[in-house]
């Protein structure tokens, strides 16, 4: 059964099951209705074993297919490490809450059905209990093994999974204690009974270095290594470019340009340019032809589909591509014929395109430049920078003059920017951090961002308005449940946010964030602001970007690194080659929702590794701290006591029990922990100075204590 009838078939099953007059059957009735065939019996348990997977439809205890009811929803399920947990159901806006008790043994990340127990109420959490696990999500875990006698268990690295996983005897690969190992799971166990697995990878010892990371590689399923079929293809790929390619596009060769990146990098898939047409600047964003290489359908392109994206951690970049294509062929290196895709703007002087042109091209870097010494020349005009670099000095300038010119545009439409500084972790050769500093923004990485910016901008508008099947970036307006809450919050330091029919313009978040800049609540505005937004996403709709207050966006200039925009590369070329046949415009139709859900997927799961790196390696470099004194801003309240982030970007709690001059308690109207006797009180947003006083690699925890005179140690 090809995947257009076995499509086709889901579509039937799921208009009888939901109809008035269906009643819940057996695969044996459905077969009778459906005048299936008994030798294809095995195709239609397929189909119906696929809608149940997916949530679509329940399989009853006595082996009956029904839709699913009000009582019986279907989501996703989320536990948390003191023991409750939430499940998330698509369609619903609110997750619900699910009581120790109710879980049953479920296992973080299950796909599990539901009973609602309890309503929600204004803000309260609809409750429900766990009636049934569909699909265990979790089939292999990462943690430490402890050997016990005849047997071992493994102490999971993932803190919502409760249980240990009990490995038999003869089933633990020759682990020893204090090894990280991955588990494969054979057994889901019961509510009385724990989870039961083998061992069948041991990464190296707990204390080895890189062994950290590499367990939440592991851990989040990231592919590390490419599976011989697919070097032995790379290996197979020119590295001449075919004379009949060159006389196919624009040949650029002649025009000067640059690329800008980070001092380390190695994938550069950008290069910009710019000339000017009296008044008007015509720039150029040149983006490596990934696609030329990457041919659908390969075993390359299956294998870049399954990454989706490049990840980016301390010690280490797992590509999406190898390196002969990442860092060689596809990588925009100065002085090399390079293929690219250009996307060239004519701008006038208010920062608007006012014509353009998208061309499959040949380009020749002059020149690899970087951000520092980019910035030297256009914010500082540094003499030996200018000096090192007079060929490219005037155009860097009138590159800088267009960047602000776009940059003051996108700020009149309300496009929102959230400048919280990135943490910077350097490590020793033993992958040991030895620093940790904020990594700021500058003028030359504005520049690169205003121009990827306009490119994207213009890509998707040509597409949208072609009206042909594309790969868009979007960002859903904010919930007004949580803009509502959020509005509830800031009133208490004396802002609004003003909405109208039911909607926030973003001009009004824009007007806020201006309002807290160099205030003491500013950082904790900004973050609650961000969190109260939705999280942007790939889609075949073009909805707009709400943060960006952009009608039309996509992700074109990166396909070194991203997969929708090597996706959309394939569809701009073959549209300017000879157009999209209305059989390829019905194949792109088909492919292009699976592929944006898989790349917002991969998408989370990089953030989610690259968030977890830095988590352990602030920890790591805490251990060598603790005494010390720190100042920094209390970034959350709690029932349980105050989080502080320092100025190196380091966050930590203030227990309530490590408040030691009195009894606090948590008033949460006003997002204040408050003394009971001396009324002394601890704000979000207020600047505080800590003493460190115990780290936990095991939980990745940070514990603070309020600074007094006494203490004395002080840090660097």
């Amino acid at each position: 059964m090809n995947q257009e009838s076995f499509e086709n078939r889901k579509k039937i099953i799921l208009d009888i099951v939901g109809s008035k007059e269906y009643k819940p059957m057996k695969i044996k009735e459905l077969a009778i209705i459906l005048n299936v065939k008994k030798e294809e019996r095995e195709d239609l348990s397929e189909v119906l074993n696929a809608l149940v997977s997916e949530g679509k439809i329940i399989l009853t205890p006595k082996g009956k297919y029904k839709k699913i009811s009000d009582l019986d929803l279907i989501g996703e399920f989320h536990q948390n490490a003191r023991g409750f947990g939430f499940v998330s159901v698509e369609g619903m806006e609110n997750d619900i809450f699910i009581s120790k008790d109710d879980i049953g043994n479920a296992l973080d990340g299950d796909l599990v059905q539901i009973k609602i127990t309890k309503e929600g109420v204004n803000d309260k959490k609809s409750e429900g209990k766990i009636v049934k696990i569909i699909k265990h999500n979790l089939d292999e875990v990462v943690g430490v093994y402890e050997a016990g006698r005849g047997f071992g268990f493994v102490k999971c690295d993932n803190k919502n999974i409760l249980d240990d996983i009990y490995i038999p005897k003869n089933k633990n690969d020759g682990a020893m204690t204090g090894h990280k190992v991955v588990v494969k799971i054979t057994d889901f166990g019961t509510e009385e009974r724990k989870p039961e697995g083998e061992v069948i990878e041991i990464l190296g010892h707990i204390n080895d270095p890189g062994v950290d990371i590499l367990s939440i590689v592991r851990a989040k399923k990231i592919p590390a290594e490419y599976p011989e079929e697919v070097m032995d293809y790379v290996a197979g790929i020119e590295d001449k470019i075919d004379e009949s390619e060159i006389s196919n596009r624009k040949d650029l060769r002649d025009v000067l340009m640059v690329t800008i990146d980070g001092l380390d990098a190695k994938d550069l898939d950008d290069a910009v340019s710019l000339e000017m047409d009296g008044e008007d600047y015509i720039l150029g964003v040149h983006i490596a032809d990934v696609s030329h290489y990457v041919k659908e359908n390969s075993c390359l392109d299956k294998e870049a589909i399954k990454r989706g994206t490049s990840v980016y951690l301390v010690d280490r970049v797992i590509p999406m591509l190898p390196h002969k294509l990442s860092n060689g062929l596809c990588s925009l290196n100065a002085g090399e014929d390079r293929l690219a895709l250009s996307c060239i703007m004519t701008i006038n002087k208010k920062g608007s395109v006012i014509k353009h042109e998208i061309v499959e091209s040949l380009v020749n870097i002059n020149k690899r430049m970087d951000y520092p010494t980019v910035n030297k020349i256009i914010e500082f005009n540094d003499k030996e920078a200018v000096e090192e670099n007079k060929d490219v000095v005037p155009m860097l300038v009138k590159m800088n003059e267009l960047a602000l010119l776009l940059r003051k545009k996108r700020h009149s439409n309300g496009s929102l920017d959230f400048d919280f500084p990135e943490s910077k972790i350097e490590l020793d050769e033993k992958g040991n951090p030895i620093a940790i500093k904020p990594y700021e923004r500058n003028l030359a990485t504005k520049l690169i961002e205003d121009f990827m910016l306009i490119a994207n901008e213009t890509v998707a508008e040509d597409y949208y308005w072609q009206d042909l099947p594309f790969v868009y970036r979007i960002h859903d307006n904010p919930d007004m449940e949580k803009m509502q809450r959020l509005e509830l919050f800031i009133n208490n330091f004396g802002y609004g946010i003003k909405t109208s029919n039911n909607e926030v313009h973003p001009k009004e978040i824009q007007k806020l964030l201006e309002k807290i800049e160099g205030t003491s609540e500013e950082a904790i505005i900004s973050r609650l602001t961000l969190r109260s937004l939705k999280q942007a996403r790939y889609s075949t709709e073009c909805s707009g970007h709400f943060g960006l207050a952009a009608s039309y966006y996509c992700h074109f200039t990166s396909p070194i690194r991203r997969y929708p925009d090597l996706q959309i590369h394939r569809i701009i070329k073959e549209n300017l080659r000879h157009g999209i046949s209305p059989k390829r415009l019905s194949h792109y139709a088909k492919i292009l929702p699976e592929i944006a859900e898989n790349s917002s997927k991969t998408e989370r799961r990089a953030d989610e590794a690259e968030r977890d790196v830095l988590k352990l390696k602030k920890v790591q470099y805490m251990m060598n701290h603790i005494g010390e004194v720190y100042e920094g801003v209390i970034s959350s309240i709690t029932s349980f006591g105050a989080f502080v982030e320092l100025d190196n970007t380091v966050e930590g709690l203030i227990r309530m029990t490590a408040f030691d001059d009195d009894y606090y308690f948590f008033d949460e109207e006003n997002y204040e922990l408050v003394g009971k006797d001396t009324k002394n009180t601890y704000k979000l947003g207020e600047r505080i100075k800590i003493v460190v006083t115990s780290v936990s690699r095991e939980e990745l925890t940070i514990d603070f204590k309020p600074y007094k005179d006494e203490d004395e140690k002080t840090d660097e």
